[in-house]
């Protein structure tokens, strides 16, 4: 059973946000503090012997330095869960008791579902460590094309084809760059697991987007951003504060 539960984040918002979805998939835990630093963890973990959490949610990037340094100075004898807005230190991550590893921002559903995985652990945890290892390191085989119906047979159209996706009155349209619609049967989320992430991204419960079709992003109200979409003036696309960030770096990588 999870009763406590440390938080370790060095971003208000992000840290707020985890609180939130949290208190919503386990309500009777406790967060137990939330620390910003990598010296504040090493001081706080030295006292607090008595009140352990039963697991940890941690950030890598943390203000002075990458959350991995902790395990130089101290032993945390609890499950892990890292989260960050960066892709490349899953490796690293698994090496350290890693219950999971989430990017941001944190959803409640992939949340729910690294809980589920932490309470339905075996005593090996190394064996679930190293098979989430090997699921990470796998080479991934995204999605290419769409056999869709076609009067009395089928037709394909590519990925490549496609500026976005939308969700609308229960269906999925694929909008064309010759701006043509096109039903596809995928819901957004089965799509955002089977489209390629560096073409694909996932803007909100709406869209999800090419990136050769965005035109230009503006700066929106309460730090949001706002996508004009190339051809599609009447598309009107908003990015969360909280995803601002992870669209700003994939569009600069």
């Amino acid at each position: 059973m999870i009763r406590k539960i440390l938080i370790i984040e060095d971003e208000k918002p992000n840290a707020d946000r985890l609180k939130r979805l949290l208190k919503l998939i386990e309500p009777d835990a406790e967060v137990l503090t939330v620390l910003e630093s990598i010296a504040d963890c090493i001081a706080w973990f030295t006292v607090s012997t008595e009140n352990y959490p039963d697991v940890v949610m941690m950030d890598i990037r943390l203000s002075d330095g990458l959350s991995f340094e902790i395990f130089d100075k101290i032993q945390i004898k609890c499950p892990v869960i890292f989260t960050t807005a960066y892709d490349e230190y899953a490796v690293k991550a698994f090496k350290f008791n890693s219950v999971d590893y989430l990017l941001k921002p944190v959803e409640q559903d992939e949340l729910q579902q690294a809980f589920d995985k932490l309470k339905s652990q075996s005593a090996d945890r190394s064996v679930s460590s190293i098979e989430n290892l090997l699921n990470f390191l796998k080479p991934r085989a995204y999605r290419t094309r769409f056999l869709l119906p076609y009067r009395d047979g089928y037709k394909t159209i590519q990925t490549a084809e496609v500026a976005f996706f939308q969700s609308e009155m229960k269906l999925t349209k694929a909008r064309l760059y010759n701006g043509k619609d096109e039903i596809v049967p995928q819901t957004l989320e089965e799509l955002e697991q089977e489209l390629d992430p560096k073409q694909f991204f996932r803007a909100n419960r709406q869209f999800i987007i090419h990136i050769e079709a965005i035109q230009y992003i503006h700066n929106h109200f309460n730090s949001k951003l706002k996508i004009d979409i190339k051809n599609n003036p009447e598309v009107e696309v908003l990015v969360s504060r909280e995803k601002a960030t992870l669209l700003k770096n994939w569009m600069d990588f």
